[in-house]
């Protein structure tokens, strides 16, 4: 027996499979498609281990899938797979169609025809457990309270719309198949192993670089800060405890403005790593024109979990996003090696002052 990650060598999914197979030997089979966020290299430890085993593969090639789960006597499955990046959605939202609408189906239906097929008792404790967004329910007003599992859905992204329709297909195959099925919607993760297109570590990519770092607008859009471990703890928790059929809101309890994100790190840079010319990485600062329907404010509530499941954030925003900092100046090799032409030409089309 073993479990099924989808997306693993992503920045969520890669934290994941590190942390399970820190704390067990169930085997992990990590299937990804490798697109410009997916990496091995957030693996890299794993390179001669035998508990993690890789395809290189799309979550919407059925027949591929289907082998897979039955081969590897498939217990459980954790779908992170997603494109996730609300810029990218705007300027080519098909991508995101493709992967987090189709994709997920075909996944949904892979994986009903194999838990179908199963004994009693293996159907019984099968699992699938969908990561999904707190953007699915829309924007808050400054003084609103923060989002429940029971708020409508009201996505304003292509993104957003994509991981809204991925979760109501998952809903619907617990509903109407009984498919043992669980969704997570976290809130904005930050961590080791991110792509550096999302703010924090383009903000530490850029500062160290000596570019800009850009700030969307005025700065002030809100959003609740998770670092990744301890998503990852709150994953593994829902997915031992969770009751079949519900959704769990996993958040940081630390809702911060872009802004304050920004000057924070330029703040911790300037002690960890000071610039050589003197002077505070804050000077690098540049305000460019806010993204068509840019969301001010997301903030979760995830009372639920902790009364449910006795899962709460072990990081506060001030230690996350210290060790976050210090891993990336630990770990310029990985920057260097995702950084390619292609992440320069984006970062060089999408933030224009």
């Amino acid at each position: 027996m073993c479990i099924l990650v989808t997306g693993g060598a992503g920045f969520i999914g890669s934290n994941f499979i590190l942390e399970w197979l820190s704390l067990c030997d169930e085997p992990v089979l990590n299937i990804d498609k490798l697109t410009y966020a997916g990496n091995l290299y957030n693996l890299a430890s794993l390179a001669i281990d035998q508990r993690h085993t890789f395809v290189k593969l799309d979550i919407s090639d059925y027949t591929v899938i289907l082998k897979l789960l039955a081969d590897h006597k498939v217990r459980a499955v954790v779908n992170f797979a997603a494109e996730s990046h609300v810029d990218r959605s705007i300027h080519g939202p098909e991508d995101f169609i493709q992967t987090n609408i189709v994709g997920t189906f075909r996944l949904l239906e892979a994986m009903r025809t194999y838990w179908k097929g199963l004994a009693d008792s293996e159907k019984t404790s099968f699992r699938f457990l969908h990561v999904s967004t707190d953007e699915v329910y829309g924007s808050l007003g400054v003084d609103a309270p923060p989002f429940r599992e029971d708020n409508r859905y009201n996505p304003n992204s292509p993104y957003s719309a994509s991981k809204a329709s991925s979760d109501h297909l998952v809903h619907a195959y617990h509903h109407t198949y009984g498919l043992p099925a669980l969704i997570t919607n976290c809130s904005n993760n930050y961590g080791p192993y991110q792509f550096p297109e999302k703010l924090i570590p383009l903000s530490i990519h850029n500062a160290l670089a000596g570019t800009p770092l850009p700030i969307y607008g005025d700065g002030q859009q809100i959003r609740d800060w998770l670092y990744v471990k301890d998503h990852c703890t709150a994953i593994q928790m829902v997915l031992k405890y969770g009751r079949v059929g519900e959704t769990y809101n996993i958040g940081g309890a630390a809702e911060k403005a872009n802004l304050e994100v920004v000057r924070t790190i330029c703040d911790i840079l300037d002690k960890e790593n000071p610039k050589a010319g003197g002077g505070s990485y804050k000077e690098q600062i540049a305000f460019v024109k806010d993204r068509p329907g840019h969301d001010r404010r997301y903030a979760i509530d995830h009372g639920k979990i902790g009364r449910e499941i006795g899962w709460e954030p072990t990081e506060s925003f001030t230690t996350g996003i210290r060790k976050t900092v210090r891993w990336y100046l630990a770990n310029q090799k990985w920057v260097a090696e995702v950084t390619s032409g292609a992440y320069l030409e984006w970062i060089e089309k999408h933030y224009i002052a």
